[in-house]
């Protein structure tokens, strides 16, 4: 089901989270750059320490598009804040994807950190884990 805002903001920010996503899940982390901010900072439940600026989280996801291939991504249930040049976005997602030659389903969620710089929208600051119970 395809989510729509009624605020142009909101309708914004969700087609940048919506676009990197599409980046990474479809095998084009290179583009992840135009999103991440300089100063991005990200905690993944894979990494025992915070990834700390660009490079560190662009390699992050780099190395999960070399060693998965994404069979299925969906956001559920995305919610927007806005505050002045920052936002707070929060969504659901389900992921299918292949790695080390096992099939994975995973159902998490994800918390993402905005501002607008540079005329655009740019993550500051993401941390993403597996829903609990899941």
């Amino acid at each position: 089901m395809e989510t729509t805002f009624s605020d142009p903001t909101e309708r914004d920010i969700w087609a940048t989270v919506r676009a990197l996503n599409a980046a990474w899940t479809r095998g084009n982390p290179d583009a992840l750059e135009r999103y991440f901010h300089a100063r991005m900072i990200a905690v993944t439940p894979v990494d025992r320490q915070r990834l700390d600026g660009q490079a560190a989280c662009l390699a992050g996801w780099k190395g999960f598009v070399a060693a998965a291939r994404v069979h299925h991504w969906q956001e559920i249930d995305p919610a927007i804040r806005v505050y002045d040049e920052a936002a707070v976005v929060s969504y659901d997602y389900d992921i299918d994807y292949e790695m080390s030659g096992r099939r994975c389903r995973d159902r998490g969620r994800d918390l993402m950190f905005l501002v607008r710089a540079d005329d655009r929208w740019q993550v500051v600051g993401d941390q993403f884990s597996s829903m609990p119970g899941a």
